[in-house]
């Protein structure tokens, strides 16, 4: 009678409990607590902007109240034409600022005379939209204008005619996130505000109930 042969392994359930032990060995993913908490200033604009510039125009319907559309970063560094790191470091520095990876701008066209060439990196910007941008004006207007010296509040006649709002900024230190000590180069930006709105009084209006401190 012949010996009856070991049994052949299983190599499937073999595969099966690796995978399994692997599970076990990594680490926990730790799941959210809870919904992410809207920005301050889009909880505001819901529950108490709309009714207020309502009120303000007679508007006859919530969907005419102008509300923010994006806001544009912008940072210039014809510096960078002699020295690419100082592009580098404002790159990084705006990134830092805005809370997402920054765009390299290109010249367009060539100029002799600062010897720009077609093509060449000259800057950077970053478009916010949604909660970021909501959040970047929060601290705009509590906290990185205020740290302006002699700052007596903005000008209101920065407005393009369609309730677009530009603003201009001397230093990238205001942010308090740029820290002195590492900054290659103080380099001033633009900021611009796009709204819905389709006068500047309307535009202002509602920057004004943002928290934008207008000059009087």
């Amino acid at each position: 009678m012949a010996k009856a042969g070991k049994a052949a392994p299983d190599k499937g359930a073999e595969k099966e409990k690796k995978v399994a032990a692997k599970k076990e060995a990594a680490p926990a993913v730790k799941e959210p607590s809870g919904p992410k908490t809207p920005p301050r200033l889009k909880e505001a604009y819901r529950q108490q902007i709309v009714q207020a510039l309502m009120k303000e125009f007679a508007y006859k319907n919530p969907m005419q109240v102008p509300k923010l559309d994006r806001i544009v970063l912008n940072v210039g560094m014809g510096e960078a034409i002699q020295n690419v790191k100082l592009l580098e470091s404002a790159t990084a520095e705006l990134g830092v600022i805005s809370g997402q990876k920054p765009v390299v701008t290109k010249a367009k066209k060539a100029i002799a005379g600062f010897k720009l060439r077609q093509g060449m990196p000259i800057g950077a910007k970053v478009t916010l939209r949604s909660d970021r941008m909501y959040e970047f004006l929060d601290r705009l207007v509590s906290v990185a204008l205020p740290r302006i010296r002699d700052f007596r509040g903005v000008s209101p006649k920065a407005f393009d005619g369609r309730g677009n709002y530009t603003l201009g900024l001397k230093e990238q230190l205001i942010f308090p996130e740029i820290k002195y000590d590492s900054v290659a180069s103080i380099h001033g930006m633009d900021i611009t505000i796009v709204t819905t709105a389709k006068t500047n009084d309307e535009g202002k209006a509602l920057l004004r109930h943002l928290g934008m401190p207008f000059r009087a």
